[in-house]
């Protein structure tokens, strides 16, 4: 069996990079702070009203679209390096997160989402009675 190495980059390349039908994943990093987590995407060159998010099940979709740069009449592209289309992610979220509390930024082409945890789901601490009823412990759960 033969190996074609152009072959082979083209292939690395269109997983790096992706291709006008199936664009490369957008970047992202997830975080928590406090009582919230923190999930920021990289999408430079796209507006905010080409972003939609929903969320189903407790699945976050992240879709964008970027368009490619209208080319004046008569000019002559010589280079197209930039991933168009639309660009796609989901997020399972847990169970321990208000999915009804999503907030939502994007700004300098960065869009920044904060996912609050749940209350039920916050560390809390419970009452025991001891043997004398008037005299209540704490235990932290």
């Amino acid at each position: 069996m033969r190996t074609d190495p152009f072959r082979e980059l083209d292939r690395l390349t269109q997983q790096v990079f992706g291709t006008w039908t199936r664009p490369a994943a957008m970047p992202m990093d997830a975080y928590r702070q406090g009582d919230e987590f923190v999930v920021v995407f990289d999408l430079p060159g796209v507006t905010s009203e080409a972003i939609d998010l929903d969320i189903e099940r407790n699945v976050l979709t992240v879709k964008a679209e970027r368009r490619p740069t209208a080319v004046g009449e008569g000019a002559e592209t010589q280079i197209a390096e930039r991933p168009h289309g639309v660009f796609s992610r989901q997020l399972f979220l847990g169970d321990g997160l208000d999915t009804d509390r999503i907030q939502a930024a994007y700004e300098n082409g960065v869009l920044t989402l904060r996912i609050p945890v749940a209350e039920r789901a916050k560390p809390r601490k419970i009452s025991v009675a001891g043997a004398d009823p008037a005299e209540p412990k704490q235990i932290d759960a």
